[in-house]
């Protein structure tokens, strides 16, 4: 097992050229403190450049409905974009065939994976701006949309430099270079998270162990105001019914708004607009399984589904026909929301073929695999009648695999035998025992 020293202590050579490079950076002449970090010095990918894009759009649809299914509880949030930003800064510490099974869920392979996400990110950069705005009381005037990504590095680690270039060139990743078996290590993951969440997520969820190489976050936080605001005083208690239930009374924002709808394959869909082109859509089931197995239109009392059993492929064709759909005015009913979900991605990752048994091995500079330890995904929504906060984090932590145990021999008391107490000094016994049938 690793031991992780002070850092007044040699450190590895990678570290002494990374701690140059940030100071020479910021212009600074003083020796670096217990991290050391640089910014992503990428330029990402325009979309016209990035022929896989598409792909990777579908591959998101597909992978955000299965973590959906994966989230805990009645209510549930994630987000399909970090966790696939997450997938393919993950995919660079591939080598060779390790690569495949992101490959398959990302629907793209090597460079042009690596630019179709970095294209994607690189189009919400037009959103950029400080997260902390989403504390603000007034949300602002046009959308902010704040991405950022990075990789924290153990200092123990030797970390492969061509990983490390990728994840900067590719993804605009910042390196930290910290002590993760520490707790200033902890200490600095939950750090960028809180920052880079404006506050409303508070902390990792990462627990590094001394066998931990690398944790690789994403986070994004959103903050957006309606185009056509709810009126507060329309919001009163409404019906909603859930499984099992007839209705539940639940805060419910209403107003009268000219806006797209389609309904199409037995689901009605609506864009509500924020003050620029981001937008929600709201997908609502309209058709629910019978008895019987046949599909009927929904009755009283409610026969409720669960949606998130949908087939993402119809709910992409959804979002995708309101872009064309012309605005109509509706009378809309939304209740206030106020999500919060801890996400494992770990089941999620094993079902992809990422096992805690896959390896990465592009990730050390000596080529040592390491091994996906922990993944999980925090997401938070707000939805009120001035607009939108919302924000996600997902993290993976990448650990080598600790030494197997010695083999030393057994020996099982399993058939009859004898207990002695002695003396220690005089060898005399003071108790003995024959077990022959010890129940």
């Amino acid at each position: 097992m690793r031991r992780h020293r002070s850092m007044h202590q040699h450190s590895p050579a990678w570290i002494a050229v990374a701690t140059a490079a940030l100071l020479a950076g910021c212009g600074q002449g003083s020796p670096a403190g217990p991290a050391a970090e640089s910014t992503g010095s990428g330029t990402r990918a325009a979309v016209t450049d990035a022929p896989a894009t598409d792909d990777v759009v579908a591959a998101t649809w597909d992978l955000g409905v299965q973590t959906l299914r994966a989230a805990d509880g009645p209510n549930a949030v994630v987000s399909p974009s970090s966790l696939v930003t997450a997938l393919a800064m993950l995919g660079e510490g591939a080598v060779g065939d390790e690569a495949a099974p992101i490959d398959t869920a990302l629907r793209a392979t090597g460079q042009e994976r690596t630019d179709a996400v970095s294209a994607l990110q690189n189009a919400l950069a037009r959103y950029d701006g400080d997260p902390a705005v989403v504390q603000d009381e007034a949300l602002p005037t046009r959308p902010v949309l704040h991405t950022a990504q990075r990789v924290v590095v153990d200092d123990d680690a030797q970390p492969a430099q061509q990983f490390l270039d990728r994840l900067q060139q590719g993804y605009g990743a910042g390196v930290l270079v910290t002590d993760l078996g520490s707790a200033s290590g902890t200490d600095a993951l939950s750090a960028w998270v809180k920052e880079n969440t404006g506050g409303l997520v508070e902390k990792s969820a990462i627990q590094p162990s001394a066998l931990t190489t690398a944790v690789l976050q994403d986070a994004l936080v959103l903050a957006a105001a309606w185009q056509q605001p709810f009126d507060p005083d329309n919001t009163h208690d409404a019906d909603f019914d859930v499984p099992d239930q007839v209705s539940v009374q639940v805060p419910t924002m209403q107003a009268e708004v000219s806006v797209p709808t389609v309904q199409t394959d037995g689901w009605q869909a609506v864009r509500l607009p924020y003050t620029d082109d981001l937008s929600a859509d709201l997908l609502l089931p309209l058709d629910y399984p019978c008895p019987s197995g046949a599909m009927c239109s929904r009755p009283r009392p409610p026969v409720v589904t669960d949606p998130t059993l949908a087939d993402p492929q119809t709910l992409a064709d959804l979002s995708a026909a309101l872009d064309d759909a012309p605005a109509t005015r509706v009378k809309v009913s939304v209740p206030t929301l106020d999500l919060a979900s801890t996400t494992d991605l770990k089941g999620l990752l094993d079902s992809l073929g990422i096992d805690a048994d896959h390896p990465f091995s592009g990730v050390s500079a000596d080529g040592q695999p390491v091994f996906v330890s922990q993944a999980v995904q925090q997401t938070v929504l707000e939805v009120a009648e001035d607009g939108t906060r919302a924000a996600a984090v997902t993290e993976i932590a990448l650990d080598v695999k600790a030494a197997a145990p010695d083999q030393i021999e057994e020996i099982r008391f399993d058939r009859p035998f004898l207990l002695v107490i002695r003396d220690g000094t005089t060898g005399w016994p003071v108790l003995l025992a024959s077990v022959t049938d010890p129940r």
